[in-house]
């Protein structure tokens, strides 16, 4: 039966995950920005959630982990680098461990920058990767805690990734990171194309995401700081794609 995903709207702008393997009937939430739309979501589905697979410390994906750990019972997973700001962990993953939702197996991959113990979750047989704050539509998060570097890193191994994977990230921010890309990379037509669609998508009320890898790489221009045209955007010369990320970073802040 593989995988299902339910995605919904929670807070103002956060998206919210479920995911359900159809072997097993485990039911896993990707984050826990609010209890309510998540019990929502869980009711229209008919699941019942054992698991909470958690990305960072943020209180907009954390605060609803007590009562949905108190009234399912779920096991709480989350990075190992950020168990003191978090609490309530029942285990802790750090890059290269496995976590199992029934038959489904997710990688942990470290993406920092936004913070220092960011992870994500790939699970390569359902072809699906959650990515929190770390690697947005078209963006990627504020850079709070990490550096560039790293930051840089992160997203170059999410760049690895197989094109056909879906990206699942932690904000409903599409739409305003097209507009930023737009007037880096102007002459980009896989990157007009996507922002067209996006603001149709938005005047209809509908969702951004899932967005392709494929896509990002083509038009995301966080994943392309390593390109001459980027770099060239920027006032810097080509090769050093950790000035170009963090030019960027900076950018995109005051935009």
């Amino acid at each position: 039966m593989g995988l299902l995903v339910e995605v919904f709207g929670a807070r103002s702008d956060n998206y919210g995950y479920l995911v359900h393997d159809g072997a097993s009937g485990r039911t896993a939430a990707i984050d826990a920005p609010e209890e309510g739309a998540i019990e929502r979501a869980l009711e229209r589905r008919g699941w019942t959630l054992t698991d909470i697979l958690i990305t960072h410390h943020h209180t907009d994906h954390v605060e609803a982990i007590a009562p949905l750990k108190s009234r399912y019972g779920a096991t709480v997973t989350g990075p190992k680098a950020e168990m003191d700001k978090i609490g309530q962990l029942d285990r802790t993953v750090e890059a290269g461990d496995r976590v199992a939702v029934g038959q489904t197996e997710f990688q942990v991959l470290f993406a920092p920058g936004h913070t220092l113990g960011h992870i994500v979750y790939y699970a390569p047989s359902a072809g699906v990767v959650f990515t929190g704050d770390a690697l947005f539509s078209m963006g990627v998060g504020r850079m709070f805690e990490g550096t560039p570097g790293p930051m840089w890193a992160g997203v170059l191994g999410l760049r690895d990734l197989p094109d056909e994977t879906l990206v699942y990230c932690g904000h409903e921010y599409t739409q305003s990171n097209a507009k930023f890309a737009l007037s880096i990379d102007p002459d980009n037509a896989a990157l007009r194309r996507r922002a067209q669609e996006v603001d149709t998508l938005r005047a209809e009320g509908k969702f951004t995401i899932p967005v392709s890898l494929g896509m990002e790489k083509a038009t995301n221009p966080f994943m392309r700081a390593d390109r001459p045209e980027i770099a060239r955007a920027m006032d810097l010369p080509p090769g050093d794609p950790v000035a170009v990320f963090a030019a960027l970073r900076r950018a995109k802040d005051n935009f």
